[in-house]
């Protein structure tokens, strides 16, 4: 196995990694900020407030772009049984 296969598998690990949580972790961020921006203007303090709706953004994210992200992994593992078989000839 040479450095660069090495080095270009860690890459694309890291980059699939990322897109494929990408869009959960905008959504849990973005409601997570709205959440303790109301809640700093309203004065309300109960912990459910801040754990529902990220659990409803993350599920309706999940429905919307769960066939993107399953894609993205399938096609980053078929690219990595592609460059074993590259390596094993």
């Amino acid at each position: 196995m040479s450095g660069e296969l090495v080095i270009f598998l860690g890459r694309r690990t890291l980059e699939t990694a990322l897109l494929v949580v990408a869009p959960v972790m905008i959504v849990a961020m973005g409601l997570g900020l709205l959440v303790s921006l109301l809640q700093a203007i309203t004065s309300i303090r109960d912990m459910s407030l801040t754990i529902i709706p990220k659990i409803a953004g993350i599920g309706i994210t999940i429905m919307i772009a769960g066939g993107w992200m399953l894609q993205q992994a399938v096609s980053f593992t078929q690219e990595v049984f592609d460059a074993i078989m590259l390596m094993t000839q």
